[in-house]
């Protein structure tokens, strides 16, 4: 089974706000054994609309990926985020790799 991963580019319009939404996300994250590979940190734009933050989340599989964003637990937490910033998702499968790839 390929892996599941959470693509977000955020930008944070009301810090306040965003705050519950940070404080709450991390149960469905945890529930479903999200795993950050990054978040925030050191970025480039080269392309494209600019975003203050970037997240890539790993999941066992886009399934699971799918369930946790559809999760009571992560939409509780996504309310807070509501009006707090604008972002873009996208939930990708992963490729698996083979000897014959680079």
């Amino acid at each position: 089974m390929t892996k599941g991963y959470w693509v977000a580019f955020v930008t944070v319009t009301d810090p306040n706000r965003y705050a519950g939404y940070q404080k709450h996300a991390p149960a469905a994250f945890a529930k479903y054994n999200a795993r950050f590979l990054a978040r925030g940190g050191d970025a480039q734009t080269l392309e494209g609309e600019e975003f203050q933050r970037h997240v890539i989340i790993e999941f066992a599989s886009k399934d699971q990926a799918l369930a946790c964003y559809k999760s009571p637990e992560y939409q509780a937490a996504r309310a807070h985020r509501d009006a707090a910033c604008q972002a873009n998702i996208v939930i990708v499968e992963g490729i698996t790799l083979t000897e014959t790839q680079p």
